[in-house]
């Protein structure tokens, strides 16, 4: 269903160097950049069909977060759960919430972490047994 997400970024090649490292433990490939026609960076990560990009803001003003907003990324296999964490908060993330693990869902249990990126956009990785 979804196509693409695309954040904004307040240092461009700092948010580069993180979600190189981070979407790297999932199997992407390093980003390709674009500038648009207004001088704006624009990086994209592409893995399994889907797109995630991170933009300096067009409009000039600076990034903000949406609160009550997570991205989540698939993960596939509980130890890659813990990787995916653990890259992000070595690489200047913080971690949020609980620790990384199960929790019980109406859907069974899963496996999830939670961490803000370095400009505080909220990621989830996520992983459903089975």
């Amino acid at each position: 269903m979804i196509n693409h997400v695309m954040i904004g970024s307040s240092d461009i090649e700092k948010t580069r160097e993180f979600y190189t490292a981070v979407l790297g433990v999932l199997g992407a490939s390093p980003p390709f950049d674009h500038v648009n026609d207004t001088g704006q960076t624009r990086i994209f990560f592409m893995h399994d069909g889907s797109t995630f990009s991170i933009s300096e803001p067009i409009n000039g003003e600076p990034v903000t977060v949406a609160n009550g907003s997570t991205i989540g990324f698939t993960c596939e296999s509980p130890e890659q759960i813990q990787a995916f964490h653990d890259t992000a908060i070595a690489s200047g993330g913080t971690s949020v919430e609980q620790p990384p693990g199960a929790r019980e869902s109406d859907m069974g249990a899963v496996y999830l972490c939670y961490f803000l990126d370095p400009d505080g956009h909220k990621i989830c990785g996520f992983h459903r047994p089975g």
